[in-house]
């Protein structure tokens, strides 16, 4: 169970006690992420991200601020996405209180130092190369560039193009993060062990607001219309070819996304997956494939990602594409979905038996929907799904004019695999 709490002057409070624990995890999820972003500054909440860690009046030095939390064992991070960030600690319950005061000083109180904004430019600029030097994690961005287009913030790099990261002004920077980060827009999740009326009395305490919240910056609504398949190819000489292979898909919300999870998981979702058995035991294609769903607050992805033998890439894009033309065609069996139900319930059930999955699991719904849904709640809509339910989605979904697919390996042009696509 959980309860929902309006803080006056405050974020919006989701506490979600859990017996058996002494721990607790504090989130702060802020609204804000790359889609928010103009491009010239692109890559600006991230950079906001990593300023949280730098300092502030209270703690002016990131080791201020982290040898408090190392000192009793706590874990913590951040993440940006395309349509939130998100600051977590994990900690004893004992030391919930020290989890209060310092995230609610990163996210309320960081001050910007020029100095360590300039130092900052290095480390992600550092970190952009990391990434696209590591073709499994690089391809994911490319493949979202191309659902969503490079003229759209969705198909932007949410850590931004390194010009923009060294020269971005402090001062933009600065406005940027006074701009979103109000607590009135954030929403606060905790979740193990702990006293709720504690719990109130800290919000308030930490973050009551004494200024009305300024004027943000909205998203721009993803309306784009793709009526032709789409290649990006990225040449690197590798020994093994990075693949994702997907469509356009629903959004949070939607009333088909419980059939398309199920699919996803018929598909590629584990070990005895479709994709896994024909891919990777049958044809020895792969060392792994997977299937997945990302929805956001207006669009989605399905895709299909893989690392596959370079000298039989041909025959693993076709043995894809048949498999998700024979669940247009033929659907699913009883069996694969009544199984790909059992598996999401056991998934959840072992996911929520750690209070950072169960914090986030009613922090992002009610940031990014403004609705929640317990596990029972949604482990309900996805046992009232319907073999023809995962039929008529997969025929909504796998359109051949609609497919997409993104490439790092020994490769300089797009054109044969768009007849491949085509075919």
């Amino acid at each position: 169970m959980y309860q929902k709490t309006k803080i006056p002057n405050g974020p919006l409070l989701l506490t979600a006690p859990r017996s058996g624990t002494s721990a607790i995890t504090l989130l702060i999820l802020v609204p804000v992420g790359s889609r928010h972003e103009t491009r010239d500054i692109n890559g600006s909440s991230h950079f906001c991200e990593h300023l949280m860690f730098k300092g502030t009046k209270k703690r002016p030095t990131s080791l201020d601020l982290t040898k408090e939390l190392d000192a009793v064992g706590a874990e913590y991070n951040a993440y940006t996405s395309k349509d939130h960030t998100g600051y977590y600690i994990k900690a004893s319950a004992d030391h919930l209180e020290l989890a209060y005061d310092i995230l609610s000083d990163m996210v309320r109180n960081s001050v910007f130092d020029a100095k360590e904004v300039d130092k900052e430019r290095g480390v992600i600029v550092e970190e952009i190369n990391m990434y696209e030097d590591n073709p499994l994690m690089h391809v994911e961005n490319l493949f979202e560039e191309a659902v969503f287009g490079k003229d759209h913030p969705m198909g932007w790099n949410i850590a931004g193009p390194r010009e923009v990261i060294k020269t971005v002004p402090r001062d933009r920077l600065y406005q940027y993060y006074q701009a979103h980060y109000h607590p009135q827009r954030m929403v606060v999740a905790l979740a193990g062990k702990f006293s709720q009326a504690k719990v109130v009395a800290l919000t308030k305490k930490h973050f009551t607001a004494e200024r009305k919240p300024p004027v943000a910056g909205t998203y721009a609504a993803f309306k784009g219309v793709q009526d032709k398949p789409r290649v990006i190819v990225s040449h690197k000489t590798t020994e093994q070819v990075q693949l994702c292979l997907g469509y356009p898909a629903y959004p949070y919300g939607h009333k088909d996304l419980p059939a398309l999870t199920l699919l996803s998981v018929i598909l590629g979702g584990n070990m005895s997956s479709r994709l896994f058995a024909s891919v990777r035991e049958k044809h020895g294609l792969a060392y792994f494939i997977r299937a997945s769903t990302s929805p956001y607050q207006d669009t989605g992805a399905f895709v299909v990602q893989a690392g596959l033998d370079k000298a039989r890439l041909e025959q693993a894009i076709t043995l894809i594409l048949e498999e998700l033309k024979k669940v247009v065609a033929a659907g699913v069996t009883a069996k694969e979905l009544s199984d790909a139900k059992d598996f999401l319930q056991g998934k959840v059930v072992l996911e929520l038996e750690d209070s950072a999955h169960l914090a986030e699991w009613y922090g992002k719904q009610q940031l990014l929907t403004g609705k929640l849904k317990t596990p029972e709640q949604r482990l309900a809509e996805l046992k009232k799904v319907k073999l023809a339910d995962v039929q008529r989605v997969a025929a909504d979904i796998f359109d051949r004019k609609r497919v997409n697919l993104a490439l790092i390996g020994p490769y300089e042009y797009e054109e044969p695999f768009l007849k491949l696509l085509s075919l």
